[in-house]
């Protein structure tokens, strides 16, 4: 049998040896490839183990990592809704603070357009604009062109065009008064109790806190962007960790394995078997013994077929190495997914050193906020304080037009007293046997004493309520005593001078007390009962208009008043007295 499959010689001939040679040769070489085939297959096999083995592993580091990387980018998550969580808190603390702001400041513009519907007569104020602890505006129209001091004198004003001796254009003091009461008809050129207002301070006021809550706006907003970068960054990595691997499946490749390998084991004995009867037919022809055609013919097929037994083996081979690159492909996959997750840890490292210096910064925003805020509350304070001024300012000029009318109503009462007693003495002195029935002595001067005795004491209570609210250019004059009466004026002092208070002012005025809250009231009766001995003292006079009445209807009237008469039920009394004295006579 040769190597190119031409027809065998026939037996016994020279050339039968060479022909043996030959197929043993082919036979020898089919077995050494045919070892060296399942040796490869072999080793190919083995590094599949061996890879399978690293896949494994490499499987198993990945799943840990990504377990890992999972983890920490729950916890990324955790820190931003808590930042995000602390920064809500602090939203709804300056929402609130913004809250309570509008409403000190709409309390505060409600009091001041409140003052800007209450009309002030000019009698009641001056032309200075310095003296007002509410920092009065600049002097209106009106007042600038008013002649007349607090106490209707005539205020002269030099011109530089004309000179001081020159009193020809100056306007008289009676053209002067009728201009001031045409200026009291006319209602629109006066002042309003705002205009006693430094409206320019609380502008200030109010953009002071404007600005600091801008700032506070400013430290909030270094960390605003904080939770959306951090939810933009864990969402970044989380797209960046890589789907699990899919594993082969071990079982069916060693399984395949196993079966070529075994396959080509067969067909590799299959070649020792053929190369063994190769060699012991080339023996036996050494030895003498010749071949049949017929076993010729059977070596020759035997290796004709080694071929086809090589082409199996090598194609086995290729089926081993195709699982072997399989497992290759996995491998180079997993190690590929570590690497990634390698890389994505040390991007949360990074990370991690971010949100830590996220934390800090928040906490120092957080500090600082809450300090800022807490000094926003105490600007708080101001509008607060404020707003009570302005509304005791209110309350308090109401009293004060209601103070002003009972001192009006006291000082014509005086009036009248003395009056009276100035009549009762020009009819002595005319018929002096009345002075048997109604003797003139000390009783009246100390039953008027005793009435300025409690005018004074409720002047006093008055300033002490509600001096501190009352501008200083706003009626100064309420700050004077009463006047002292001997048959004139104490001293000859001038009649204390009150302005002239419309009705309607003073309905108004009455209707604005009575809506003070229950508590202010509260606060008046606490004064008021701070004077037992004005009440006392007023028992007094009592007494000596019953000494003083003679007549049954005289007795009948006096006993007919309270046991604590007012100022002006002893006035109306006193009156009384004369009047019934007067008929007797």
């Amino acid at each position: 049998m040769s190597a190119n499959n031409s027809p065998s010689p026939p037996a016994g001939s020279p050339s039968d040896q060479p022909h043996i040679v030959s197929l043993v040769l082919q036979a020898k070489k089919a077995l050494l490839q045919g070892q060296q085939l399942c040796s490869n297959a072999s080793t190919l096999s083995t590094e599949s183990a061996q890879i399978s083995v690293d896949v494994l592993a490499l499987d198993a580091q990945v799943r840990f990592m990504s377990e890992t990387v999972l983890d920490q980018l729950k916890l990324a998550a955790q820190v931003a809704k808590s930042i995000e969580r602390k920064r809500s808190e602090l939203e709804a603390q300056v929402q609130e603070w913004d809250t309570l702001r509008n409403q000190r400041s709409d309390a505060l513009d409600d009091v001041l357009e409140s003052l800007g519907t209450q009309s002030v007569p000019p009698d009641f104020h001056i032309g200075s604009v310095d003296s007002s602890p509410f920092g009065s505006q600049n002097p209106s129209e009106d007042e600038g062109e008013d002649d007349s001091t607090p106490f209707g004198l005539p205020r002269a004003r030099p011109d530089p065009r004309e000179s001081p001796t020159d009193t020809i254009r100056n306007r008289s003091p009676s053209a002067a008064l009728q201009e001031k009461r045409n200026k009291r008809k006319d209602r629109r050129k006066w002042k309003t109790l705002r205009d006693f207002v430094d409206e320019r301070s609380i502008e200030e006021l109010l953009d002071t806190i404007e600005t600091d809550r801008q700032e506070l706006d400013d430290i909030l907003s270094r960390t605003s962007d904080y939770p959306e970068s951090l939810a933009n960054t864990i969402d970044a990595i989380k797209d960046m960790v890589p789907a699990r691997v899919a594993l082969p499946v071990f079982d069916v490749i060693f399984a395949a394995q196993e079966k070529t390998s075994r396959k080509m084991a067969e067909q590799l004995e299959t070649l020792v078997h053929h190369y063994d009867n190769m060699t012991n037919a080339m023996h036996d022809f050494e030895a003498g013994e010749e071949f049949s055609e017929e076993d010729l013919q059977g070596m020759n097929a035997d290796a004709n077929a080694l071929p086809g037994f090589i082409s199996e083996l090598e194609q086995g081979v290729h089926t081993i190495e195709a699982y072997r690159d399989e497992l290759l492909t996995a491998k180079a996959s997993a190690q590929e997914h570590l690497d990634t997750h390698r890389s994505i840890l040390t991007d949360l490292d990074e990370l991690g050193e971010i949100m830590a210096d996220m934390l800090d910064r928040q906490q120092a925003v957080e500090i600082e906020s809450l300090e800022h805020l807490s000094h926003l509350h105490m600007q708080l304070s101001p509008l607060e304080e404020l707003h009570h001024k302005y509304t005791s300012y209110q309350y308090a000029y109401n009293n004060l037009v209601l103070e002003l009318a009972r001192r009006r109503q006291y000082r014509e009462a005086a009036q009248r007293v003395v009056a009276n007693m100035v009549a009762e003495l020009d009819t002595m002195v005319e018929g002096p046997s009345l002075c048997k029935i109604l003797p003139f002595s000390s009783v009246e001067y100390e039953d008027h004493v005793l009435h300025e005795t409690e005018e004074r004491a409720l002047r006093a209570a008055f300033q002490a309520q509600h001096g501190q609210y009352i501008p200083e250019d706003v009626c100064l004059y309420i700050e004077n005593p009463p006047n002292r009466w001997t048959v004139t004026t104490w001293n000859d002092e001038p009649l204390e001078t009150l302005p002239e208070i419309e009705n309607d002012l003073i309905e108004e005025a009455k209707q604005r007390v009575s809506g003070v809250e229950v508590a202010r009231i509260s606060k008046m009766e606490l004064v008021q009962t701070k004077m037992p001995g004005i009440v006392k003292s007023l028992l007094h006079p009592r007494q000596i208009l019953k000494q003083q009445c003679l007549s049954e209807e005289c007795v009948r009237r006096v006993g007919e008043l309270p046991k604590q008469p007012s100022l002006s039920i002893l006035i109306s009394a006193t009156i009384m007295t004369f009047d019934i004295s007067k008929g007797i006579q």
